[in-house]
C-alpha cells in the first residue's frame, strides 16, 4: 500500500478484524498489524496431536448482535454450528450440571449446601453491602452460602486477589445472576432452551471466525501484516505514525488500537504526562498458563468443560474442544486444555512442562474423573488475560481513558483496549459500531461512538 492508510489497526483479534472488515468492505483503506504469526490473539486456534483447539475456552454467545451473527454467518456458512451447552462444576464435593437446572440441582446439590442457599434467598431483602467492593455486592445479593463456597474462591483464583480488596465493579461487570431472583430466571432459560442453554462454534474451532474475518478484510483490500511488532505509536493532530521492528513506518489518518490500553500509553509519542503512565502501572491484568494433554482415547467425557472453583487446586476450568463441536477430529485421541490462572514470573508461571502436567493431572484424578495418562504435553502461556479490577482502578483506568480520548486520531476498542471483560461477541459489537461511526470521507461521528461507549458499559460477561 503506497498511500497512508485510513486506518491502522492494532491487533487482529476479532475486535482488530472485525473492524477492518467492515471499514475496508465500506472502501477505506485499512492496515492491520499483529504481532503474532496468525489471526485471532486470544481468540485464535492452532493444532495440538491433528485437533484444533484454543486458546481456553472460547464460546459464541446466542446474545450478540443480530446484524453481527448474520454477517458471521454469510462468512462461515454452515461451517458456524449451534451447539447445547454440557457443562459441570465441581461444587462442594460433588458434580453439578452448567448451566444450571433444577432437577439437577435437588439431586445433586449437596444438602448443607441447599439449604443454606435457601436462608440466604430468604434474608436477601435484610441485606445491605457495606462497601462497594466484589465481596460486599456478592455477600449482599447472594448471600454467604454462594459466595463463600463458590464465588470468592473462585475470585481469588481467577483474579489472585481477595474478593475483599476487589472493585464492586467487577462484579457488576462479571457476574450476571447477582441475586436470588436473577439465579432463578436463569435457571428458568436453560429449562426453556433460552440464550444461556447453547452457544455459536465453528467446526474447526473457535480461530475460525477471525480466520474468516482476514480473509474477508483481504478480500475488501485491507491489508493484513503478521509478525508486525508496534514500537512505537506518535500520534498528531494531522495523522499517525506506528513504528514497526524491522520495518518500514506504517503511516495513517488514525489508529484505532486493541492492544492493552497501558501498554499502548507507554509505546506512545509524545509520551503521556507522569500521571497517566502511574495510571498505566497502576492497572494489571492476570495472566494464563494453558496446559493441552493429549489422551489416546477418542473422548475423555461428553462434556465439554470441568469448572474447578475451589482453592485446592490452581486449575480454574477443564476443556475439551472435540466436545465444542461436531467436526472431523480424529478418532484415536483427544485434547483437554486446563486452566491456571497466574501472574507473569511467579511459580505457576514458570514452571515447567512437566510439573504443569502432573498438577493437572491430580487435580483431575482428586475430583473423581476418569484417568488422564498424557501421552504429550503442550504449553501455551499468556500474559495479558483478565483485568484486574482492584479497589479504586476507576481514577487509573479513566485517566487512561482521558488521555486517549484527547488524541482525536486515536481510538481503543475491545477487551483490552478497554480494559474490560467482554465477551468475544462484545468485541464484536465494538468492532462493529466502530467502522460505522467512520464516515465517508475519512471524519468519524464522536457523538455516535460516545454513544456505543455508553452501551458497552452495560456488558456484562456471560459465562
Amino acid at each position: 500500500m503506497s498511500a497512508a492508510a485510513d486506518v491502522v489497526v492494532l491487533g487482529a483479534g476479532p475486535a482488530g478484524l472485525g473492524a477492518a472488515y467492515r471499514a475496508a468492505g465500506a472502501g477505506h483503506r485499512v492496515v492491520v498489524l499483529e504481532r503474532g504469526s496468525a489471526p485471532g490473539g486470544m481468540a485464535g486456534s492452532f493444532e495440538v496431536a491433528g485437533l484444533r483447539v484454543d486458546l481456553g475456552s472460547h464460546r459464541l454467545h446466542p446474545g450478540i448482535e443480530p446484524r453481527v451473527l448474520a454477517d458471521l454467518r454469510a462468512l462461515l456458512g454452515e461451517e458456524l454450528q449451534r451447539r447445547p451447552r454440557n457443562g459441570r462444576i465441581h461444587l462442594d464435593g460433588r458434580w453439578i450440571a452448567f448451566p444450571l437446572r433444577p432437577v439437577d440441582l435437588v439431586r445433586r446439590l449437596p444438602p448443607g449446601f441447599a439449604v443454606g442457599a435457601a436462608r440466604d434467598a430468604f434474608l436477601a431483602p435484610f441485606r445491605r453491602p457495606r462497601a462497594d467492593t466484589f465481596a460486599e455486592k456478592l455477600r449482599a445479593g447472594l448471600g454467604p452460602t454462594l459466595c463463600e463456597r463458590f464465588y470468592f474462591p473462585y475470585a481469588h483464583k481467577l483474579w489472585g486477589v481477595a474478593p475483599e480488596a476487589l472493585s464492586g465493579e467487577q462484579a457488576r461487570r462479571r457476574v450476571r445472576a447477582d441475586s436470588p431472583a436473577k439465579l432463578v430466571r436463569r435457571v428458568a432459560r436453560g429449562v426453556r432452551g433460552g440464550a444461556s442453554a447453547d452457544f455459536w462454534y465453528p467446526r474447526s474451532g473457535f480461530g475460525a471466525i477471525s480466520e474468516r474475518l482476514a480473509e474477508a478484510a483481504a478480500d475488501a483490500g485491507a491489508e493484513l501484516r503478521f509478525g508486525a511488532l508496534a514500537r512505537r505509536v506518535r500520534l498528531g493532530s494531522g495523522g499517525v505514525r506506528v513504528d514497526v521492528a524491522g520495518a518500514e513506518p506504517v503511516r495513517g489518518a488514525r489508529l484505532w488500537s486493541t492492544v492493552p490500553l497501558p501498554a499502548l500509553a507507554r509505546m506512545s509519542e509524545p509520551a503521556p504526562a507522569p500521571d497517566v503512565l502511574a495510571a498505566a502501572d497502576a492497572l494489571d491484568f492476570r495472566a494464563m498458563v494453558l496446559v493441552y494433554t493429549v489422551l489416546p482415547v477418542r473422548r475423555w467425557t461428553p462434556f465439554d468443560a470441568h469448572y474447578l472453583p475451589d482453592p485446592s487446586t490452581p486449575v480454574s476450568r477443564v476443556s475439551e474442544p472435540r466436545n465444542y463441536r461436531d467436526g472431523d477430529d480424529p478418532p484415536d485421541r483427544t485434547v483437554l486444555c486446563a486452566e491456571v490462572p497466574c501472574s507473569v514470573g511467579d511459580e505457576l508461571w514458570r514452571c515447567d512442562d512437566e510439573g504443569l502436567t502432573e498438577l493437572v493431572v491430580a487435580a483431575l484424578a482428586s475430583r473423581g474423573l476418569p484417568d488422564v495418562a498424557p501421552v504429550a504435553t503442550v504449553v501455551r502461556r499468556l500474559p495479558s488475560v483478565y483485568p484486574v479490577y482492584r479497589i479504586g482502578f476507576e481514577h487509573a483506568l479513566e485517566a487512561l481513558d482521558a488521555w486517549a480520548a484527547a488524541h482525536p486520531r486515536l481510538l481503543t476498542f475491545g477487551r483490552q483496549g478497554l480494559f474490560v471483560h467482554d465477551n468475544s461477541h462484545h468485541a464484536l459489537a465494538m468492532a462493529w459500531a466502530a467502522a460505522d461511526a467512520l464516515r465517508p470521507g475519512g471524519g468519524f461521528d464522536d457523538e455516535a461512538w460516545a454513544a456505543s461507549r455508553r452501551r458497552f458499559a452495560t456488558h456484562v460477561v456471560e459465562d
